[in-house]
């Protein structure tokens, strides 16, 4: 064991990431021919995939070569090149036990970032960058438009079943890979190198919102990141991160399909900021939640020690 904890991390790292991004490349591929399959339309899918031509049909393959892409790219391949590196089996990610009162607490504690970050998420989508910025900024603002359409195209529930693939996609799949990459291999070697808990975790919020190439919601992705760290560090358990991702982008999609079945009238879409005296509670009410998660955590440890 002694041999695999020598292995510098940057090399485990860069390895690891090369990895990610071959995985990726491979997935793409393989969902591409996957997601063929669920084709309805017309045209060429891997054509109409190529250049964007985003429509109805396309919705289910884009959906499922999605799916595909995330397990090769951050979950199957990194995982069996990081279990070579670093002798890291399944058990390794999560050190505690999964308590009941901290999945709760983690629920909880996500309802109410999500009315605080309301403020971040406003007021990134409408930064304006300086004038030596500014074609970056037409670039950046194109892509995310491109994106929203996309994203508008997948949350369009024509069935039960649109809706049940869009969460199982959006929500499970990547909850799971996405954490299992960024806070389970990620934060932990970057802990492992720095020593520094805190650069750890802020560096892999980081590139975890850094990878989706979204610039107008870059600072809510990353604050997201460095919530769902914290939430790993305290619990010392991969499954806890997992949830508040999954409960992160599920509540949201179950929010849009109650919203066009019009059993809700709250619009998530709008990304209008809360009223400050809601923002202002709520962030007090996220404090007193994150304190008490990582009091029990604490507690929880020493019990079983």
């Amino acid at each position: 064991m002694e041999e695999f904890e020598k292995r510098p991390v940057w090399l485990v790292l860069l390895v690891v990431l090369i990895s990610a991004f071959i995985g990726t490349l491979v997935g793409a591929g393989i969902g591409a021919l996957v997601g063929s399959f669920f084709y309805t339309g017309k045209d060429d899918f891997m054509m109409a995939a190529a250049t964007s031509q985003f429509a109805p049909e396309m919705k289910t393959s884009l959906l499922v070569m999605q799916g595909v892409t995330a397990l090769f790219g951050f979950l199957l391949v990194p995982f069996l090149v990081y279990k070579v590196l670093r002798h890291a089996g399944i058990k390794s990610y999560s050190t505690e036990k999964l308590s009941t009162i901290l999945l709760l607490l983690t629920a909880f504690i996500m309802i109410s970032f999500v009315i605080v970050d309301s403020a971040i998420i406003e007021w990134n989508k409408n930064i304006v960058f300086p004038d030596f910025l500014k074609s970056f900024e037409t670039w950046a603002r194109g892509y995310e438009e491109r994106l929203e359409t996309l994203t508008k195209m997948f949350t369009q529930f024509r069935s039960f079943g649109d809706f049940a693939i869009t969460m199982l996609v959006v929500g499970v799949v990547a909850g799971v890979c996405e954490e299992f990459l960024f806070r389970g291999i990620i934060q932990r070697e970057l802990h492992r190198g720095t020593n520094n808990i805190h650069v750890a975790i802020w560096v892999s919020a980081f590139l975890f919102s850094a990878i989706h190439m979204q610039f107008f919601g870059f600072v809510p992705r990353m604050l997201l990141g460095g919530l769902f760290g914290y939430l790993y560090y305290w619990s010392g358990n991969l499954l806890v991160p997992i949830f508040a991702h999954f409960f992160n982008n599920g509540f949201s999609v179950l929010m849009l399909y109650l919203y066009q079945q019009k059993i809700v009238t709250l619009d998530v879409e709008k990304e209008e900021a809360a009223p400050w005296y809601a923002i202002i509670v709520f962030t007090v009410i996220a404090a007193a939640l994150l304190f008490l998660f990582r009091r029990k955590s604490d507690e929880l440890k020493t019990s079983v020690s």
